[in-house]
């Protein structure tokens, strides 16, 4: 299952475990545990008092009372002293033993906020990276829903400047009172592309097997071709795969990169049952940040990207903000789909995925 970055009140997410980010005692009156005693009611308190504290870095559990969860899991983060005292390892810890709880009690969904991020004073993008990392090499091994409730508006300032220098020389939003239909005006221009490209195999099919059906580049070099081969691969090939379905395309591609479905669905943040109605349906047709979060999880260079997406009718637009950020990371070959639902999430677009 997939990680998921939201915006909101951890005390109203409906998830099997909300994680409380407690002080020793794990009675606070303050902060996010002072929020989540005073919305699950006087019995959270009791049942804490009987948990009898708790150890930095460890974490106890508890009913969730009248929260909309089953569970309750409380954490003490570290106090932050400049990283100096092994805040980090604390902090890691937390993360990890709340995970371990909620895996011993067979929950299949779990909050957290960002622990120790606020009156303890560890600054929120040290508090977040460490939660990524943890929570991210979690689901290597386990299917659980995850979320990172953060309380806090994005900035929608990103810390990477080649990151704003590429946006500044390539985001071209529309003016106001403008109504194209971006996905679909840059999906029809590749689509006419496309078919420029296919039209150069028409004339060579019959020549094709006339010759035996060489390869492609044996025929070009015979007719001085090279540069379409380059560009295209070889003619069986691009025959073989004119007419895929975005499913077709996919699972070869899977299967080319040599990864199991398992490895490709996480790696795309994308729930199992999703990625098995997928794999059931030849003509299904996925929404577009989970096209992009298949190309991310594959590690398809631009033009790749581009054609997995055209296979379900979408493209990347220069005016659509989103779009701008994943073909930066993807340009660049950075394709850890977390990193880019952190940047995308400070722009407060869609995330990728789940």
């Amino acid at each position: 299952m997939p990680f998921q970055l939201i915006r909101g009140d951890i005390t109203k997410i409906s998830c099997d475990a909300i994680v409380n980010a407690a002080d020793g005692t794990l009675c606070g009156s303050s902060g996010v545990c002072g929020a989540i005693h005073k919305a699950a009611g006087p019995e959270l308190q009791e049942a804490c008092r009987r948990l009898g504290g708790c150890e930095t870095g460890q974490a106890k559990i508890t009913e969730g009372c009248r929260l909309p969860c089953q569970y309750v899991i409380h954490t003490v983060g570290p106090i932050w002293f400049e990283g100096c005292q092994q805040e980090e390892q604390l902090l890691r810890a937390c993360y990890q033993n709340c995970l371990e709880q909620a895996l011993q009690h067979q929950c299949r969904s779990i909050a957290f906020p960002l622990i120790s991020s606020g009156a303890y004073g560890c600054p929120r993008e040290k508090s977040q990276a460490i939660a990524v990392e943890v929570i991210a090499s979690f689901l290597e091994q386990h299917e659980m829903l995850i979320y990172l409730v953060l309380y806090t508006q994005p900035s929608g300032i990103a810390r990477d400047r080649e990151l704003q220098r590429f946006l500044a020389a390539h985001y071209q939003p529309l003016m106001p009172g403008m109504s194209v239909n971006r996905d679909l005006a840059a999906a029809n221009a590749a689509a006419v592309e496309h078919k420029k490209k296919n039209a150069l195999f028409k004339p060579m099919q019959e020549h094709l097997k006339k010759l035996g059906r060489k390869s492609m580049k044996a025929q070009c070099a015979e007719e001085s071709c090279e540069s379409e081969v380059l560009a295209y691969g070889s003619l069986e090939n691009q025959l073989a795969h004119l007419d895929e379905s975005f499913t077709q395309m996919l699972l070869r591609l899977i299967d080319e990169r040599g990864m199991t479905d398992a490895e490709c669905y996480k790696r795309a943040n994308i729930d199992r049952r999703l990625f098995s109605k997928i794999r059931c349906d030849l003509h299904y047709t996925p929404k577009k940040k989970t096209a992009i979060a298949f190309a991310i999880a594959l590690e398809l260079s631009l033009e790749e990207t581009k054609d997995l997406l055209m296979k379900a009718g979408y493209a990347l637009s220069r005016s659509n903000r989103f779009d701008v950020i994943v073909e930066y990371y993807i340009s660049r070959k950075k394709y850890d789909i977390f990193e880019i639902n952190q940047t995308l999430f400070e722009f407060d677009e869609v995330l990728i995925g789940a």
